[in-house]
């Protein structure tokens, strides 16, 4: 699984300096999902709702639709305020610049806590547990990401794709995220059910499990939204920029990288394909018992 430093935790820096292309690349996360995020929580309009790491916006926003006040933590400035400018008059949010580890949160405030391919980079010796203290009794974790899939309409291209990684960056590939297909995966996560922060590590290849969140969280639940989508070099060049191994690579590098992707598509004659999954994860907290994990 892949291991993050604390350096690398410290992530506001590198994605806050391509907060435009940030914004203009990354994919929304579906409504359906939200939706049922919300269902399980049992949340509504007026409900007061938490979001680790808000980005520019994408989740907020859906959130903010359906009447909850949202406080929104985001350590990157420029990536705030894309966020501010994003939902300036679209509902009640409050952002707060700083990192989860480090913010100031009242305990036992927050009907969920939201996070949108971000919890990976908090420090898992904090975050399961701080999710549990800012959380009411019974209140809700939802954590939602995509993730790539193994499936037979996409999988040449993604070999391909990295076939290339491997060539230019070996060490990066080396880390690479599994690719599973989505009986694995669905396999995989319910197998880990009892621990939502195995079921996140499963799901990311992140080396955020960690036994103590088992006596935090319980019922756990999944939601997956498998999509095929197609680009051509320079859009998955655009979004693979926005990706934080692209900080990691030589100039040199990310040019052989192009160089690979436009060979990839002459060679088959039309667009890369991907395989990718929207996932959604939710956790409750208990309605009674201690909040805190022991030793």
């Amino acid at each position: 699984m892949t291991q993050l430093p604390e350096s690398a935790r410290r992530y506001g820096k590198v994605f806050d300096e391509i907060a435009a292309e940030y914004d203009r690349r990354r994919p929304a996360y579906p409504d359906e999902l939200i939706a049922q995020a919300c269902r399980v929580a049992g949340i509504g309009s007026g409900d007061h709702v938490l979001e680790v790491g808000c980005g520019s916006g994408q989740l907020t926003r859906g959130l903010t639709a359906r009447g909850l006040h949202v406080t929104a933590l985001e350590p990157g400035t420029s990536l705030m305020a894309l966020a501010r400018q994003n939902l300036e008059g679209a509902g009640e949010a409050e952002f707060v610049n700083a990192r989860f580890e480090d913010a100031l949160l009242p305990r036992g405030q927050f009907q969920a806590v939201f996070s949108a391919s971000a919890f990976h980079w908090v420090d898992p010796e904090v975050s399961w547990q701080k999710t549990a203290d800012v959380l009411v009794p019974g209140g809700t974790l939802a954590l939602v990401q995509y993730c790539g899939l193994e499936e037979p309409r996409s999988k040449p291209d993604q070999e391909a794709a990295l076939a290339a990684i491997k060539k230019v960056a070996p060490d990066i590939a080396a880390t690479w995220p599994a690719y599973r297909d989505l009986d694995a995966t669905l396999a995989g996560m319910e197998q880990r059910r009892g621990n939502v922060s195995q079921v996140w590590a499963w799901l990311g290849s992140y080396d955020i499990g960690r036994d103590y969140a088992a006596r935090l969280f319980g019922d756990v639940q999944v939601a997956v939204m498998p999509k095929l989508i197609e680009h051509t070099p320079d859009e998955l060049n655009a979004l693979l920029n926005t990706m934080s191994f692209y900080a990691r690579l030589s100039t040199g590098q990310r040019q052989a990288l192009e160089r690979e992707h436009q060979a990839i598509y002459e060679r088959l004659g039309r667009p890369i394909r991907a395989s990718t999954a929207a996932a959604l994860v939710t956790a409750r907290r208990p309605l009674s018992g201690p909040g805190r994990a022991g030793p």
